[in-house]
């Protein structure tokens, strides 16, 4: 799976929650939209940032029901603004035409999936990119060589 696809699961997530601002948004728009949010550098997620701040903001157990294989842990949508800023906030909603509060509770609502779905599973990014230097091994062998 790679990012295109993770944004449009995320699309898919948010069209069908259960606020009807979010109902009739074209898929193209929100997929954008999610990747200025969450995105690291060529368009991906920065998962490492999300992370962080998740563990800055004592939502330690949270992120780690996302990495996992096991249920997602739910975030609120005042969880979503304190972890990606009022600013980054509003540009989201002003870029979709939602309030705030809806976008906030739309990041909610997809956050968990596709971070899950980013980090687990055979289809993850992870393994993807675990495939591409040789498994565990070649990564292990990669970042001794990077710290020697």
């Amino acid at each position: 799976m790679d990012f295109n696809e993770l944004f449009k699961m995320g699309a898919d997530l948010i069209q069908n929650n259960s606020d009807d601002s979010t109902t009739g948004l074209d898929s193209n728009s929100i997929t954008d939209a999610l990747g200025k949010l969450l995105g690291g550098e060529n368009g991906g997620i920065d998962l490492s940032s999300i992370v962080s701040k998740f563990s800055e903001g004592n939502l330690g157990e949270t992120i780690s029901s996302w990495l996992g294989d096991g249920e997602n842990m739910p975030i609120s949508a005042d969880a979503v603004k304190d972890l990606f800023g009022s600013d980054k906030i509003s540009e989201f909603a002003s870029s979709l035409g939602l309030s705030e509060d809806s976008a906030k509770g739309a990041i909610a609502d997809a956050l968990p999936d596709v971070v899950d779905k980013a980090t687990s599973g055979e289809n993850s990014l992870i393994n993807d990119m675990l495939e591409r230097v040789g498994g565990v091994d070649g990564a292990m062998d990669m970042l001794g060589k990077m710290f020697k």
